[in-house]
């Protein structure tokens, strides 16, 4: 059981990467070619795979249902973290958890507390998120390898990387077409702040 749990962290890390088939049959070639085409350094992009694994394999040590609820993004060192737990101690439980992984710089708890409307949540919060994925796509002037996005209970949660203040204001008006959408929130930083950095 262990193995088919550590062969699917690894396979949903990489997943994560590319966003698509070809980097799980591709593995460590394609992590490359997506870090070549993002703002990130093959090696940061290596490193925030590596982060991401670890922060999973500690929460699915905890708790295999803490695991299943909960969706975890890396960019630089950065960790989002969003889904439902049963209780407050537990949103507690993953920030500790968190920040015990190696090379962790700033953690985002977007974790809420269950409130018994999460079947019908998760449903309507996954159309948002490939509402919005599809747009950011189909848009020629953002870079949309560069961001994640997740939903929460009709928040979007934007990470990632914008060319400028344009770029994410264009990411941010596709979100807020969507209905459904109640709340933006972005974690997003500007590549010039990576420049400078």
């Amino acid at each position: 059981m262990k193995f088919v749990v550590y062969a699917l962290l690894a396979l949903s890390s990489l997943i994560a990467l590319g966003g698509c088939a070809p980097t799980v049959i591709l593995g460590g070639a394609a992590i490359g070619g997506v870090a070549v085409a993002e703002e990130r350094s093959v090696g940061t992009v290596i490193d925030d795979a590596t982060i991401k694994t670890q922060v999973m394999n500690a929460i699915f040590q905890k708790s295999e249902p803490m695991f299943t609820s909960t969706s975890t993004t890396v960019i630089d060192g950065v960790v989002l973290i969003t889904g439902e737990v049963p209780t407050p101690e537990d949103r507690i439980t993953l920030t500790r958890l968190i920040w015990g992984v190696k090379g962790v710089k700033e953690v985002h708890n977007e974790v809420k507390v269950a409130n018994g409307e999460s079947v019908g949540n998760f449903a309507s919060d996954s159309l948002i998120t490939t509402k919005l994925k599809l747009q950011l796509l189909r848009d020629a002037e953002i870079m949309n390898i560069n961001y994640s996005v997740e939903t929460v209970d009709g928040t979007v949660y934007l990470m990632g990387i914008a060319q400028d203040e344009a770029e994410l204001q264009r990411v941010k008006n596709h979100a807020k077409d969507i209905s459904g959408v109640r709340k933006i929130v972005s974690y997003v930083k500007m590549k010039s702040e990576l420049n400078s950095a």
